[in-house]
């Protein structure tokens, strides 16, 4: 078993049963509003080339199944599209003195500024042949030409999507070329259903793009990081490639998957599927992540991924007898108040794994190990590790749509304890509760 503990410590008091609590669509409204408060500004992506030398520029290769957009500022829509497309675009990330480690600072108008916001410089739609040609430019200027895919959660605009990456990226440090595989969101909480299948939609073209990347000569080494729904999306990816190819290549060394929504039961089965020879598997969890909860309690779910607690059992046993490498981010804190956006928030994190994992490092090694780090910047202790490359990434919150659920009336009874967002019912979140997203 390979498992991280990041800041565990004692567990934050649970409020008393008798707290105040409200029913279930009210805590849904309650979400809403959360979410709604400040909403993003949409039509972002107009192009500032003046940006160039202001602050910093993230150049990443883009392929997505989205449907190109009816206007240019938004560049693709939350559609289906027919036919995998792709788009070259460099992000520029406001100077340093005017941003913090881990945020995305989104245009508060359609055309940002530079000076403050995250703002596009430039947008090239290409073809096959010029996106291969673009991977072979970017990946020369990275050592040992390593590519990182990121594929995206659910409830994420095309614009959502760049930012974070770009952000990531940029904050980690990380000696990689980027690559993004984003898929039809339509960015609406109560469009859980249509992202789950727009996730099943793109799965054989997500394969391709990782087929195209391990057998092209110019890449070195490739390391997937899937956040949220994204990792279903990517699990069935290489489930198929595995079944097609007797294999998944071995150009493809590390998958992190963070904050995985994928039923436990059948992750084992995937991980069946895929077969003895795989990559390193890094597994991010947190058991108080309180949006994946909502969604668990809603779909009325079996046990969550992302969420388990990897010191209780059966987990405990089934993780010493796997090949995972388990990293519990329970116990830091972030300014995400549903506990949701850790990989990406949290300066210490980002930075750490970027810095010293994209280099190839273990998470443990003779000079100063991650966990002795983690120490140092948090109050917990850290366990045994293993090695993992990549960042994570935060998406906004998930809540399912009721109507599609044929078993709503049954849920209608959970209630949430809206200042803690803690579910109640005929169970109690503990660390060791999973939930869906």
């Amino acid at each position: 078993m390979r498992f991280v503990a990041i800041g565990r410590g004692s567990r934050r008091p649970r409020r008393p049963v008798g707290g105040p609590r409200l029913p279930l669509a009210a805590a849904l409204l309650a979400s809403l509003a959360l979410a709604a408060c400040g909403g993003p500004v949409a039509g972002v992506l107009t192009p500032v080339p003046e940006a160039r030398g202001v602050g910093s520029q993230v150049e990443m290769l883009v392929a997505t199944t989205r449907e190109a957009a009816a206007d240019s500022a938004d560049l693709y829509s939350g559609e289906r599209g027919l036919n995998l497309s792709f788009v070259d675009v460099t992000i520029s990330i406001p100077p340093s003195s005017a941003r913090t480690v881990g945020e995305v600072q989104r245009p508060k108008n359609a055309v940002g500024d530079p000076q403050t916001d995250f703002v596009l410089v430039s947008a090239d739609r290409l073809d096959a042949a010029g996106a291969l040609a673009a991977l072979n430019r970017g990946v020369t200027r990275v050592p040992d030409r390593r590519v990182m895919v990121f594929v995206h959660g659910y409830n994420n605009r095309f614009d959502d999507a760049v930012f974070r990456l770009a952000q990531i990226v940029h904050d980690s440090d990380a000696d990689v070329y980027p690559v993004l595989f984003t898929w039809p969101s339509r960015a609406k909480l109560l469009s859980y259903g249509y992202d789950r299948e727009s996730a099943n939609y793109s799965r054989t073209e997500l394969e391709t793009v990782l087929r195209s990347l391990a057998r092209d000569p110019s890449v070195g080494e490739v390391n997937i990081l899937a956040h949220s729904m994204g990792n279903w999306l990517t699990m069935e990816a290489l489930r198929q490639m595995a079944i097609r190819d007797g294999r998944i290549s071995p150009k493809i060394t590390t998958v992190m998957l963070a904050a995985p929504d994928i039923d436990v039961d059948v992750f084992r089965e995937q991980m069946r599927d895929i077969g003895t020879t795989h990559p390193d598997m890094i597994l991010f969890v947190s058991g108080d992540d309180r949006a994946l909860a909502v969604s668990k309690r809603l779909w009325q779910s079996s046990k969550r991924l992302g969420a388990i607690d990897p010191t209780a059992e059966p987990y405990r046993s089934q993780i010493a007898g796997s090949e995972l490498t388990v990293i519990d981010l329970t116990q830091v804190e972030t300014g995400d108040s549903l506990h949701h956006g850790k990989f990406a928030q949290s300066p210490e994190v980002v930075q750490l794994i970027g810095n010293r994992l994209m280099a190839g490092q273990t998470l443990t090694d003779s000079r100063a190990s991650f966990g002795d780090r983690v120490i140092q910047l948090s109050t917990g202790v850290a366990a045994a590790a293993g090695t993992a490359v990549g960042m994570a990434v935060s998406a906004p919150v998930a809540v399912v749509d009721p109507a599609t659920r044929v078993s709503i009336n049954d849920t209608l009874e959970a209630t949430l304890d809206v200042d803690g967002f803690e579910v109640k019912g005929s169970a109690d979140v503990d660390g060791d509760d999973l939930a869906s997203r």
